[in-house]
Order: C-alpha cells, then sequence, then structure tokens
C-alpha cells in the first residue's frame, strides 16, 4: 500500500515544496518542509495536522523552497524536533546558512500571528476584540537556534542504503530503507529511494542531469554502462514521484558553454557602458554556480585579457548577510562537486608543492616573476576579484559610487534580501541592467498584486510592450534586453516595529493561550515547578539502600507526597506542613525547626537534595563541554554559549537584574550594549582571502568605496529590533527605466531531459508534482503515450499509471501483486538441488499443477494436526449448509507435482539452463592463476588465459568464452581442450547454473 498526498507545490505557481508518502503498517514519510516567499502560516496548516503521525523525514534541497519552513516548524511546532530527519551534509550545512540569512534579512521571516489566533486568546482571556489588521510578529529564532535545529539531522552520503529510526510516537517501519543519490541541481540535492516491503519509490523532484561548472548531472544513468541505461537501484520502480518543473522548456542549444557565453556577453555589453549589472540570485544553492563562472572570467580577463577589456575596469561583489560562511562551507565540500572541481585544486597544490622543492632546491631556477605569480594560484573558491558584503552600509556605499560594477545579490524572488534594496536605487538609470536567472512560466492568469516582484519583471520580460534593444554578443548574434519604459514598479517594504501599550497585552495574552494549549499539565518542565520533594524521591529511587527499598510503606509515602505536590502545584493552591513533612525545611521561609521525634525513615534527618548522577555501563557520563580550556569555549560577550549561551538569561521563569528589560534581539544580545562590546572584541571583518576591508585586492585593484566603513564602529551591525514586535508593510513606488535580460541559471531539467529519462526509468506509477497547471498536463499526456505499452494496453491504465494531484489530494499509488501459495509433493522435494549464491538458496523447479483433496495433505507437527482438524469441523458445518459444488470446491487446494514421462520430454528440450550470479573478471583472473593457468586482462572487459581462451563480459553483464586456435609464443604450450573446459567449469562454479529441464 502507498497513497501520496502533495501538501504544497503540486500544479501551482508556487515553488514551495511538501509531499506526504503513506506506507503499510501507518509509516509516513514527509519529504521537504518547503516555504515561499511570502512566508505564510496558513500554508503550513496541513503539515501542522500531520506532524503527530509522522515517522521520519527528508530533506532534498537546500532552498527556501525545500526547507524555508524548517525553522519555524522547529521552534512553533513542540513535536517537530522528536522526529528523525534526514539529509546530505552540504543540505545540513547550506541550509543553516540559508535560514540564517533570512531571518536576519526580512522580518515576514518571523511569521505574522494569524487574526484568528489572536482573536482566540482575547476570548480566552476576556479581554476587548483585537484589531484585525494587527499583525503581530512570533518570536524570531536565533542564529544559535537555528544552529542547533539543524545539528538534529542526520547526515548521508550517497548511495548508501540507510534503515532509519522511527519517531517515538510512529509504529515500526518495518525494514524501510532510504538511499540518497546525486540530483544535480544544488550541491548535496537529493534524489531519494525508499525501499519498503514490495514498494521501491523514487522520488525526484527538481533535479538537473546536464553537467556544470561546479555540480555533476543527476545520478540516473549508469556511467559502466556507457551511460545508455538507468543504474539498477533506480529502474522500474513501483512510483516515481517527479517534479514537471521545465517540462514546456526546450533545452538551449549549444549546452552549458552556449548558457556561460549569453552570461558574460550580456554583462560585457552593460559594462562597458559603464552601467551595472545586478543579477538576482539565491544565497545558498545556485550562488555557487554563478560565483564560479564570474569569478574565473575575470581572472581569465585579468591574464589573458586586453588591456581594452571592460572585465578589469568593473568590480565584481556578492552582496549576502551570510555569505561569508556559505562559501567557506562550499570550500571545505569540493568532494560533494564535480570532479574537475577536485581535480584544478590538486593542480594547485601541486604546482604549489613543485615551487616550494623548486626553491629549496634551487632558487635560481626561477624567476621572481614565476614565484610570484604562482604563489597568487586560489582554489576554486578562493576568490581573488569577487568581494563578499554582508551588511547594509556596505551595500549603499557600493551603489551610490560611479563606475560599471556586478553584484550577485540575494534573492532570486526580489522580496527579500539586498537585490530589493539594489533595484530600488538602480532602477532610474536607463544604462543599468538586472538579469534573470530563473523562469516564473505563465503568468497571464495571476493578478499582479500577487505576483513577487520578480515574477512582475519576468511578466515585463515577456510583453516586452517598451521594445528590445539588440546588443552584439562576442559569437556574433544578437542579445536581447527589454525596455521597461518608465513603468512604475509598485513594491511593498516590510518594516518591524517595537509593540507598545494594548498591542504588547495582545501579545502577552498569545503567548499565555499558547503555554496553555501546547503543555496543558506542567509537571516541573521548568525550574519553577521543580520541588525538592520531587528530587527527593528521584535520589531515592536508586538508592542502593536495602532498608530504603524494603519498606514498602515508606516507597508509598514517598509517592503519595510527590504526587500531592504536582497536584497542589498544578492547582495552585498552597502546600502545607502536613504533606511536605521534614522538607518543609526547604520549602518555606522562616521555618527553621522541624519535631522528629515519632518519625521514621527520611522524616528524622535534615533533608538534603543531591542531582542524579547519570551513567551507563562504562561509568559516570559527563559533559566534554565543563573539561574545556578558556581558549576552546566558544563564548560572546564574555558568556559561554553552552546550554543556549546568552538564551538562557531569557527563559521563562527566570530573574534577572534590576534595570535589565529582558528583552532580546534575534541574534540573543540583550540590548545594544553587547554590540559595542562585539565592536571592541573583534577586528575588522576581512573577506575569505584574509585582506581586511580597504586593503589591496589581490588581482591588484584598490576598492576605495570600503575604506570608510573599514574603522567605522557604527557600521559593524545591522540594528535589529528589540522585544515584541509587529510588522508595518509601506508601499513604495519606483520608476523604471533599466533594461531586463533572461539568461537560464535556474539548473532544472528540461523538455528533452524529461521525455527521454522517464521511459528509460520505467516507472509503474509516475505521480507529477512542483509545476503549473500546463506544464503537468503537457507532460503527462506525454508520458502516458510513452509509458502504454509498460503498464497497461488499455487507455484505461494508461490513465492510471500517470497521476496528477493536486495540493491536499491524496492518490493511490499502490502496484497490485498477486501471490498464490502452493503446495510441493514429497516426490518432487526430494528431486529438488540446491545452489549457493553469496548466501541465498536458489533451486529451479518444473512439475504439473493440480487440485489435491485436502483430506489427502500430510503434516509435519501436531499442532499443525489439530489446527487442521478444528478447520475441518468449520468446513464440515459449512458443507451442511452449502450445495454440494461449493462444498467440493472447499476441500482442494493446489498442488505442484512431479511431471509425467509423457510431458517431461518435450519440456526439456524447449527450456534453456538458466545463469545466476554475477561474475567478476578480477575474481576469475585470481582463481585460474591460483589454479596455475596464466592470465591477463588485454583491452577492456577481456581476460585472455593462456593466450588460448579468452573471456569477455559485455555491458549488459554477458559472459562470452572464446577458444582454440594457435597459442601466444610467450605461454607455454597447453592442450587447447584442457584450458578451454577448465575456465568453463570456473565460471560455473562462481555462477549458479539452474537447469531449466
Amino acid at each position: 500500500m502507498f497513497n501520496f498526498t502533495p501538501l504544497l507545490g503540486a500544479q501551482s505557481l508556487s515553488a514551495a515544496s511538501q509531499s506526504l508518502l503513506e506506507l503499510d503498517g501507518g509509516v509516513k514519510v514527509l519529504v521537504d518542509v518547503g516555504w515561499d516567499e511570502h512566508f505564510t502560516v496558513d500554508k503550513l496548516k496541513a503539515l501542522e495536522r500531520h506532524i503527530p503521525s509522522l515517522s521520519i523525514i527528508l530533506l532534498t534541497h537546500a532552498t527556501t523552497s525545500h526547507l524555508g519552513a524548517f525553522a519555524h516548524c522547529c521552534k512553533n511546532f513542540p513535536l517537530f524536533t522528536q522526529i528523525p530527519i534526514y539529509a546530505t551534509t552540504p543540505v545540513i550545512s547550506l541550509g543553516r546558512t540559508l535560514l540564517q540569512d533570512v531571518y536576519s534579512s526580512t522580518p515576514l521571516a518571523s511569521s505574522i500571528i494569524s487574526a484568528d489566533s489572536l482573536a482566540d486568546s482575547s476570548f480566552a482571556s476576556g479581554s476587548d476584540p483585537v484589531d484585525s489588521t494587527l499583525q503581530l510578529l512570533l518570536t524570531p529564532p536565533t542564529t544559535e537556534d537555528i544552529a542547533s535545529y539543524f545539528a538534529l539531522i542526520h547526515p548521508l552520503k550517497y548511495s548508501q542504503p540507510h534503515e532509519p529510526l522511527p519517531s517515538s510516537f510512529s509504529p515500526p517501519l518495518n525494514g524501510l530503507k532510504i538511499t540518497a543519490y546525486n540530483a544535480g541541481h544544488t550541491l548535496g540535492g537529493t534524489i531519494w529511494h525508499l525501499q519498503h516491503g514490495m514498494e521501491s519509490i523514487v522520488y525526484a523532484v527538481d533535479w538537473n542531469q546536464v553537467r556544470e561548472n561546479v555540480l555533476s548531472g543527476a545520478a540516473w544513468l549508469d556511467a559502466s554502462g556507457g551511460g545508455a541505461e538507468v543504474i539498477e537501484q533506480l529502474r522500474k520502480p513501483t512510483a516515481l514521484i517527479c517534479s514537471s518543473r521545465g517540462a514546456g522548456k526546450d533545452s538551449l542549444t549549444g549546452g552549458r558553454r552556449r548558457r556561460d557565453d549569453l552570461l558574460l556577453d550580456t554583462i560585457r555589453a552593460t559594462i562597458a557602458k559603464g552601467g551595472t549589472v545586478l543579477i538576482p540570485t539565491d544565497t545558498s544553492a545556485r550562488v555557487l554556480e554563478l560565483a564560479y563562472l564570474l569569478e574565473h572570467a575575470w581572472r581569465k580577463e585579468h591574464t589573458d585579457g586586453s588591456d581594452e577589456s571592460p572585465f578589469k575596469s568593473a568590480r565584481l561583489y556578492l552582496a549576502s548577510k551570510n555569505v561569508g560562511a556559505t562559501m567557506r562551507y562550499a570550500r571545505s565540500m569540493l568532494e560533494w562537486m564535480d570532479e574537475n572541481m577536485v581535480k584544478e585544486l590538486e593542480a594547485i597544490e601541486a604546482a604549489t608543492t613543485s615551487i616550494k622543492q623548486h626553491k629549496r632546491n634551487d632558487s635560481k631556477q626561477m624567476g621572481k616573476g614565476d614565484t610570484k605569480s604562482a604563489g597568487n594560484a586560489a582554489g576554486p573558491f578562493d576568490f581573488k576579484h569577487l568581494r563578499l558584503l554582508e551588511r547594509k552600509k556596505q551595500v549603499d556605499t557600493i551603489v551610490a559610487a560611479k563606475g560599471a560594477r556586478v553584484i550577485l545579490a540575494s534573492d532570486s524572488s526580489l522580496e527579500w534580501g539586498f537585490s530589493k534594496e539594489i533595484l530600488h536605487q538602480i532602477a532610474d538609470d536607463t544604462s543599468n541592467l538586472i538579469i534573470l536567472t530563473e523562469s516564473y512560466g505563465n503568468l497571464d492568469d495571476v493578478d499582479e498584486d500577487q505576483k513577487s516582484l520578480g515574477a512582475l519583471l519576468w511578466s515585463w520580460y515577456q510583453e516586452r510592450r517598451d521594445g528590445v534593444a539588440l546588443e552584439l554578443g562576442a559569437d556574433g548574434q544578437n542579445l536581447e534586453q527589454v525596455h521597461t519604459g518608465g513603468r512604475q514598479l509598485q513594491t511593498h517594504t516590510a518594516e518591524r516595529v517595537a509593540l507598545q501599550g494594548k498591542e504588547l497585552l495582545v501579545y502577552q495574552q498569545y503567548l499565555a493561550t499558547q503555554r496553555r494549549l501546547q503543555n496543558p499539565m506542567p509537571l516541573g518542565n521548568s525550574s519553577s515547578l521543580e520541588t525538592s520533594a520531587d528530587a527527593v524521591d528521584e535520589t531515592s529511587s536508586t538508592s542502593s539502600s536495602s532498608s530504603e527499598e524494603s519498606d514498602p510503606e515508606r516507597q508509598g509515602k514517598a509517592l503519595n507526597t510527590s504526587a500531592a505536590v504536582a497536584n497542589l502545584n498544578r492547582n495552585k493552591t498552597g502546600l502545607t506542613k502536613e504533606i511536605l513533612g521534614v522538607n518543609v525545611l526547604l520549602r518555606q521561609p522562616g521555618v527553621y525547626d522541624y519535631d522528629v521525634r515519632g518519625k521514621k525513615g527520611r522524616e528524622q534527618m535534615f533533608p538534603f537534595v543531591s542531582k542524579r548522577r547519570r551513567a551507563d555501563d562504562f561509568g559516570e557520563l559527563i559533559r566534554p563541554d565543563e573539561y574545556l580550556r578558556a581558549e576552546e569555549r566558544d563564548e560572546v560577550d564574555g558568556h559561554d554559549m553552552r546550554d543556549d549561551g546568552l538564551n538562557k538569561k531569557g527563559r521563562l521563569g527566570q530573574k534577572r537584574k534590576w534595570g535589565d528589560t529582558g528583552l532580546q534581539n534575534i541574534n540573543g544580545s540583550n540590548g545594544p550594549g553587547s554590540a559595542s562590546k562585539r565592536r571592541q572584541q573583534r577586528p575588522n571583518i576581512t573577506d575569505t582571502n584574509g585582506t581586511a576591508n580597504g586593503d589591496l585586492l589581490q588581482n591588484g585593484l584598490h576598492d576605495p568605496d570600503l575604506d570608510d566603513l573599514s574603522d567605522d564602529p557604527g557600521s559593524e551591525p545591522d540594528d535589529v529590533m528589540n522585544g515584541p514586535s509587529k510588522v508595518v508593510t509601506r508601499p513604495q513606488s519606483v520608476e523604471a527605466h533599466l533594461k531586463i535580460a533572461f539568461v537560464d541559471f535556474a539548473g532544472l531539467h528540461d523538455q528533452r531531459s524529461l521525455s527521454m529519462l522517464i521511459p528509460l526509468i520505467q516507472p509503474r506509477k509516475l505521480i507529477l508534482v512542483s509545476g503549473t497547471v500546463s506544464e503537468t498536463a503537457v507532460l503527462a499526456n506525454e508520458c502516458r503515450q510513452k509509458l502504454v505499452p509498460a503498464s497497461s494496453e488499455s487507455a484505461d491504465g494508461a490513465q492510471n499509471s500517470v497521476l496528477t494531484p493536486s495540493n491536499g489530494q491524496m492518490v493511490d499509488a499502490s502496484v497490485d501483486t498477486n501471490a498464490w501459495t502452493v503446495k510441493l509433493s514429497n516426490a518432487l522435494v526430494k528431486r529438488l538441488r540446491w545452489q549457493n549464491v553469496r548466501g541465498l538458496g536458489i533451486v529451479t523447479l518444473m512439475g504439473h499443477l493440480g487440485a489435491m483433496p485436502v483430506d489427502d495433505q500430510e503434516y509435519a507437527d501436531n499442532s499443525s494436526k489439530k489446527r487442521q482438524k478444528l478447520l475441518k469441523e468449520e468446513i464440515q458445518e459449512d458443507d451442511a449448509q452449502k450445495p454440494p459444488a461449493e462444498a467440493k470446491l472447499q476441500q482442494t487446494a493446489p498442488m505442484l507435482d512431479v511431471l509425467p514421462a509423457s510431458m517431461a520430454a518435450a519440456t526439456r528440450s524447449v527450456a534453456q539452463p538458466l545463469h545466476v550470479g554475477d561474475l567478476r573478471l578480477a575474481d576469475l583472473r585470481k582463481i585460474l592463476q591460483f589454479a596455475g593457468h596464466t592470465a591477463d586482462f588485454r583491452g577492456e572487459g577481456t581476460l585472455l588465459i593462456d593466450g588460448l581462451v579468452a573471456v569477455r563480459k559485455s555491458a549488459t553483464g554477458r559472459i562470452e568464452v572464446e577458444g582454440g586456435g594457435l597459442g601466444l609464443p610467450e605461454y607455454p604450450v597447453r592442450s587447447p581442450e584442457s584450458s578451454f573446459y577448465a575456465v568453463k567449469r570456473r565460471i560455473y562454479e562462481g555462477l549458479a547454473v539452474i537447469a531449466g529441464g
């Protein structure tokens, strides 16, 4: 059984992806927790309903459309962090930096509290109704919170099957296996394969088969087989879940090289006129491909280009609030990239090692210029020309300066990040250009108010109402740049504003209501509810004192006392001396004496509370963080970041000092004082090359625009609103005169890839998600025609083999599997000849199928006879009330018996023997050499034995043995018959030869 439900992204313009897979036994798998650029909480309601029943969670890509809601779910859905989550290492690392960038860039990511929730909280507290236009924000997760959430994810590697562990509230997984394969769209992007019983499910959303500069193609095809067949693990699944985005897009003639040249020619045409080029991109995925391409293009132009090249005078920037961490992670994960990245790094290391050795042996062999040029060699992501900007004042300074520049900025949707701010500043100049790197599909039926800023520019690009400017490329072809013609660009800017007066009261009522809903019966979860009596009871439960454990009266009293204390804490009533006993000395202030006369057990001594020591079979459990040296600890503002660090001060129920407001910003610092401390402790911000702001770049270009920001203490932090806040949206209008261009750098499959690979995969059921209505319909019709021979001959079978569900619609993607139970006769069982192949017993049998009376069957043990006797009595009772024909049918069972002599001869002539197993030529070579034969490889896939016999293995696994003729002079003379039959005998020993007759 397999049911599939798309929660988000099916037949929709939104790129957010959430999918629910339901398997046998109540196993539920959630794939992706995506969000769109609007960050609307209402889109997560369907996900929230399924959280208490989820077994595991899988993540595919480090983009907002695949894990944008991950931090929100961890912070606001209590059970979400208790579910095991699996992803590859790059998805974990880059996803962490992505969400840290999102929450620091836009207040909308904090999520607006819905008006219904505010109304419910006001009704529960009995206060006045809440203004429906009030947009209060939830408390956003801090940087440390996001890091702790991603630390919960279990990292996996490609092509390694893994048996996950279920959540505590999930049924057993019953042997579920998950395997990650390369998807090619992003670094660490995953195609998931799930094997559960008879169900083989492949989840492939947003993949790219084309090999790029940084990323290798998706792992669909088997490279050892010449790339013409799909790998065995992903071939013929019972269900393939595939994205339909890009189904109507044609591939670019010329491939990747043409795409790269088109981008560089478009940039060259603008910077040659002194204009500014803005390229909106994401902050963790496709930005790696763009940054690598532009950096190496600048390197090439500065090394081999002419003096008049516009690239030498133009500056290159990458603006994102957390891009430094993203590039650090990228440099540490080259093994996840294309093999050319590893070769490039190895070549640089080899050149550096060779230079050092030459300098040691003979420093005069290499001139100073060669030494300097080799020493300046940089790795794939060691940027020499690309400057990283992480602060708003740096971006404003760069944009306000004069001269040609190219700016990569987040985000591609233009709804948040630096790209939106830069667009407002450069939109009024006709010499500037914005290059869109992703298409938004057909937006004719979408209102302009519902379009994002990026979608609005895409619709302008498709309309071309104000004309097109044609620029000549390096290859002589025209480059299209669409004019905007002074149209008004209407946008909305969201700002975070502190709550005041009644708004703060409404926010506090909402928090109180949420606490009651999430924790209706607190049993000592917070420190204010923990009692010494509970601690004493816990200590006594693990005590080794036999006298205490042997007295059931005292144990019962202890349990009753702790239960009474917990009950009184819940009911907020006073604790009497009779209930507390000797613990009154600790619980009630002003009590210093207690009468112990006539008391027993613990009531005779002063209460002592000791923390319970946790231990296992190897001894006491310790915390390694407590034994770190001072220089090894992670400290911010002098506070140890262990145990949530600064956030520990702001916990509910914790005391704070006089004059401390207790309000924290999203970075976890209390007020503006901590920012000044960080400015005193931290040196000047440095870029990835280790050069401070204002220093000379390695390419020799000086960047004076950032000199004033190097030592300005006020430019270090971007101020963040403290405490509870709301979002205020103000409209903003800009008259657009810049030009729009488009170069497809989305890195997604196109119509050619989909139509070629899906028939090769041969799925029994195809489910299309993550695409618009038109794209899904086009791909579904095409696949129904190509998958008809593999699925069914009828039109109904073709219709049912391709499923196109919408959001929230459950479809049954199960594949009917028929199984029959057949008895074997004793005569046939005696003739079976079992063969062992890699620990598996294999046998072939051929017999005559017939009906056998139930009474004539023999059973091995007495228990089965008793069960059969009871069954026979029940059948007899039923037969008395049924017609004789039906009773006769129930008394027979199918049995396979030995073939009659008349049929055996004819069957033996038709049946062919079957070889089971996988023979490796390397293993065969070792076996033959050990037996005294001479065996060497001659060419690819050919093994020559004794110069007489050749063994070949084709790409499909077929073994061919050829022998005879004259031997080679370098081999000893052997009889052809002995070598030929010896090789065949060794081959048969490594395979299970199942005779057909």
